[in-house]
């Protein structure tokens, strides 16, 4: 296995994957759809300790078919989604049942949200997809409002030719831009992913100033 120089396997190439194929069976996976309701409390209680306390506004990038945005609007934040493929925003759009959340097609390095900003941007297993982390996080940082926080899963998948990025790479990749990180490991939480996994699964939570 080789790597590149964000920390990444060279086999990395997200992007080529066919998210609009995908949709259909993509809530299948269970800590996709959310469906077991034992893994929909254990992300449900996680979300509780990384979103800011009081109600606020939250930007879920590649938000997929919006669980973990549904969740959050639970809550009570105000949630917007944003995802590339739009058969994944449509189904996203099936699920709001009056919550606050709405849900945008557009590209999780360049939201199509304007001069808004946000108490928290939410990113689950999307910066492994994308060429340039290192400036993605900047601008994700930039989205924020001043004590604003960035929350991002991701991991490393795979024993053959692993995909992904490692949590002491991330961590490395933020502290230009940000000071304490906060590194939860995720792999021993089998109530997350509906069983026990073996890969590299952890969550950074990022206070921005």
């Amino acid at each position: 296995m080789t790597h590149d120089s964000d920390g990444m396997t060279s086999a990395n190439d997200g992007g080529a994957v066919d998210w609009d194929a995908q949709a259909a069976v993509f809530d299948e996976q269970p800590d996709h759809g959310l469906r077991d309701p034992a893994v929909r409390r254990a992300w449900a209680h996680r979300l509780r300790a990384w979103l800011p306390r009081r109600a606020g506004d939250v930007l879920d990038l590649g938000c997929g078919t919006g669980s973990l945005s549904l969740l959050a609007a639970e809550q009570g934040h105000r949630v917007t989604g944003v995802d590339l493929s739009p058969a994944m925003v449509r189904l996203a759009r099936q699920k709001p049942a009056g919550r606050d959340a709405v849900f945008l097609v557009g590209d999780a390095a360049a939201p199509p949200i304007g001069e808004r900003r946000f108490d928290a941007v939410l990113v689950r297993h999307v910066l492994w997809t994308l060429p340039d982390p290192a400036r993605v996080l900047r601008h994700w940082c930039g989205l924020l409002r001043p004590g604003g926080r960035l929350v991002l899963v991701e991991g490393v998948w795979g024993s053959v030719t692993p995909v992904g990025i490692p949590a002491e790479r991330l961590t490395a990749l933020l502290a230009p831009v940000a000071g304490r990180v906060r590194v939860e490991r995720l792999s021993d939480d089998a109530s997350l992913w509906g069983g026990e996994v073996t890969d590299e699964r952890y969550a950074l939570v990022v206070p921005v100033p």
